[in-house]
């Protein structure tokens, strides 16, 4: 029964702090388990046969225990839960009773505040009944007292004008006089107010004189100089005129700083002078004019005249006109850089004009000038380009006639082709690589202007790629074609050893030096082809055409050299008549002599090529009479005045089977290829010149002998000795034919006379 009335008690204290009796709060789901102490539905009788059944009697005595415990806990709990209850509840009534006894307080003072309200109001009330009479007259009285002030300050208006003209105080005089303009002019037509009128406008024109010469001289401050215009304007002074007047005054001595500049002096020192002198004082001008007409914050009937949009286009206008005259100064002085030793000069000299001038786009947003400058910073680029290119062409010029001087020269310690081909390409390329050095200072990082788009684009890849180095490297492949147009019949002026040097330079361009002067053009610029450019293949192309050309313009001189001498021996000769052969003629051991020479002259520049198997006879070859098909042995006994007929068919019938030799035919880049070249046309030469000749028996026998010598030499310097032999057999063949008395000498004899000769 304690427990139950212990429970009780325990749960209406929960639901009085809103919980529910299991000690839950109340959106807590409920047990429905009968033997949950804690629960709604516990059932004691329940709960006590569990524990019955299912404990032991020592579990029981703990259980108890434990329950007793939980009562007395409960029993202390509650004991405190009353006593702080019941301390809130005795300090309530007191603040109750406080409360209390506060607005009886406040309702005594509420009452005494009301009384004194009442008596205020009914004093106010009998003021205004006793003032109120008075009040129209007091009123008239003030209006009379402020009428009579301002008269007085319109009769001592002229008075404290000239006062404040005699202390130079023109702004307090300039506001007085704007207060009374008005009324002056509404009772102009009233004699004492047109005298004041007229007394005031004299002061304020003498002001406006004084404020003109000060303006005029514009040696005051700029504090002043910019209450100087405020006045005028203020005074109805026309706005235009005072800024052609102050603009005008700045032009006399901006052009007086551009007079001063003087073009015998270096880049660098020109363009500082300009920059310090002129632009300094071109931005100092843009600013105080900015500050005195366009910037100035318009009142009143200023605001209404649009002054700063009139000012701003005639400032405009003042800069352009001097900035045109000082670009066309600079630019005459950069003309005058011709000297392309040191680029670095002329590169900070623009660099400098050109961040000067970014000060004027600051100070004058939309101006052209800035521009303009840049305009002329790329224009002395491209000039310099052309200059670089002109030295660049110049030096090749001149290394090539050094180069030609030394080939001419005696070779007693003499450098040899090979040498002077190292050397000439060496130089040339170092020179390249010096002129990108110096171009390069264009686009260094620390300049202003490299960050512009031309700097960045056009100049890398049309300037220094295509307008320098492509055309650099097409003029070298057209000087080189022009030495083969220039040449005449002799071969023209030209070394043949400058022609063969020449191609060999070509050929290493096209096969390595253009492509590496492009990559390391490429590389140091960092060419973007954002535009066409032209192509490394096309380039080596040219090139590789131009060595082409000029190789078999060289095989042409020399087998044109060689043919001369064969030619004036033939035709200068009486082969009817001649001797009988004792000796190889000096032209033949002059052509085998000079052969050799252009041998060694060429395997100086070129491998050696490819030669077919020669055999192990290839000097011990025979030439017969009449053709290479037909053995002299076969023919030569049966040989008649009676069978020319048969053998010109025979050999004509041979000349249809046999391979064609194109003698002018394209030239390989190697040395057996040039040598045959020579050497058919100068067999072809001595085949022609004999077929417009007639011989006698010792003049076909002399031709014998020559033409086996030639055989014993030039077999070795050619690619196929068939050729050779071909030919030297023609020639023979044709001689013969041309031969009143066809008598061949003994090849025995002839190998006698060519082993002594």
């Amino acid at each position: 029964m304690y427990i139950r009335s212990s429970r009780r008690v325990h749960g209406m204290l929960k639901l009085y702090y809103g919980l529910n009796e299991e000690g839950k709060t109340v959106d807590q789901a409920e047990s429905m388990n009968p033997c949950d102490i804690n629960g709604t539905h516990f059932d004691p009788e329940v709960y006590l046969n569990k524990l019955r059944r299912e404990c032991s009697l020592g579990e029981l005595m703990d259980q108890e225990s434990c329950m007793v415990k939980q009562i007395r806990s409960l029993d202390s709990d509650m004991q405190t839960l009353v006593y702080e209850n019941y301390n809130k509840f005795i300090s309530a009534t007191d603040t109750i009773r406080k409360m209390k006894n506060d607005f009886k307080k406040m309702e005594d003072e509420m009452d005494c505040l009301s009384t004194n309200m009442a008596a205020i109001t009914e004093f106010s009330a009998h003021i205004s009944g006793t003032l109120q009479d008075q009040h129209a007259q007091i009123t008239k009285l003030s209006g009379v007292h402020t009428l009579l002030r301002k008269l007085q300050f319109l009769f001592e208006l002229p008075a404290r004008l000239n006062k404040c003209l005699e202390l130079q105080a023109y702004s307090q005089a300039v506001s007085s006089h704007r207060r009374a303009r008005c009324v002056l002019q509404q009772y102009s037509h009233m004699p004492s107010f047109r005298g004041i009128q007229d007394d005031c406008h004299a002061i304020m024109d003498k002001l406006a004189q004084e404020l003109r010469q000060k303006f005029r001289d514009g040696g005051s401050s700029a504090e002043d100089l910019s209450e100087c215009v405020e006045l005028l304007l203020q005074l109805d002074e026309p706005a235009e005129e005072l800024c052609d007047k102050f603009l005008s005054h700045a032009q006399s001595r901006l052009e007086a700083n551009l007079r001063g500049l003087e073009a015998e002096t270096d880049i660098l020192e020109f363009i500082d002078r300009g920059c310090n002198e002129f632009v300094s004082s071109l931005c100092l001008v843009i600013a105080s004019y900015q500050e005195l007409f366009v910037n100035r914050p318009q009142e009143g009937n200023l605001a209404s005249k649009d002054i700063p949009h009139m000012a701003i286009g005639k400032l405009h206008a003042f800069v352009d006109a001097l900035a045109t005259c000082y670009f066309s100064l600079v630019e005459r002085r950069i003309q005058e850089e011709k000297s392309v030793g040191d680029n670095s000069l002329l590169v900070r000299a623009l660099d400098r004009f050109h961040r000067r001038l970014q000060a004027v786009a600051k100070l004058l947003p939309g101006s052209a000038v800035p521009s303009q400058g840049t305009e002329i910073v790329v224009r002395a680029a491209r000039e310099r380009i052309k200059q670089y290119l002109a030295a660049l062409q110049s030096f090749y010029l001149d290394s090539l006639r050094d180069v030609r001087q030394a080939l001419a020269a005696p070779r007693l310690g003499g450098s040899s082709a090979g040498e002077l081909l190292s050397s000439l390409s060496a130089s040339i390329l170092n020179q390249i690589k010096s002129v990108l050095a110096s171009v390069h200072l264009f686009t260094a990082k620390d300049i202003t202007f490299s960050n512009k788009p031309y700097f960045k684009g056009e100049f890398c890849s049309q300037g220094v790629r295509e307008s320098l180095v492509v055309n650099f490297i097409k003029f070298v492949c057209q000087s080189s074609r022009q030495f083969c147009e220039s040449a005449g019949d002799r071969g023209g002026s030209t070394p043949p050893a400058l022609l063969l040097l020449l191609s060999r330079l070509c050929l290493d361009y096209e096969t390595s030096t253009i492509t590496y002067i492009l990559t390391l053009t490429d590389e140091q610029f960092l060419v973007q082809h954002h535009s066409p450019v032209t192509a490394v293949a096309a380039l080596c192309g040219e090139a590789r055409g131009a060595a082409q050309k000029l190789l078999n313009h060289y095989v042409k001189v020399q087998g044109l050299i060689i043919s001369q001498m064969l030619r004036k021996s033939v035709e200068t000769r009486d082969w009817v008549n001649t001797i009988e052969p004792r000796n190889v003629r000096a032209v033949m051991k002059r052509v085998v002599e000079d052969t050799t020479s252009i041998d060694v002259q060429v395997g100086l520049l070129y491998e050696e090529g490819v030669r077919k198997a020669h055999s192990s006879d290839s000097s011990k070859r025979t030439f017969s009479v009449y053709s290479g098909s037909r053995q002299q042995t076969r023919y030569a006994p049966s040989y008649a005045p009676s069978a020319p007929m048969d053998t010109n068919l025979l050999s004509n019938i041979h000349k249809l089977f046999s391979e064609r030799i194109d003698i002018f035919s394209p030239v390989e880049f190697n040395k057996v290829s040039v040598l045959t070249g020579i050497i058919k046309i100068s067999l072809k030469t001595f085949l022609e010149c004999v077929r417009l000749r007639t011989f006698g028996r010792y003049g076909l026998q002399q031709i014998q002998v020559d033409c086996n010598y030639l055989q014993m030499y030039l077999w070795r310097f050619v690619s196929d000795e068939n050729l050779v032999h071909f030919l030297l057999d023609e020639i023979v063949g044709s001689t013969a034919h041309r031969c009143l008395d066809p008598a061949p000498m003994e090849q025995s004899v002839i190998e006698v006379i060519c082993e002594r000769g």
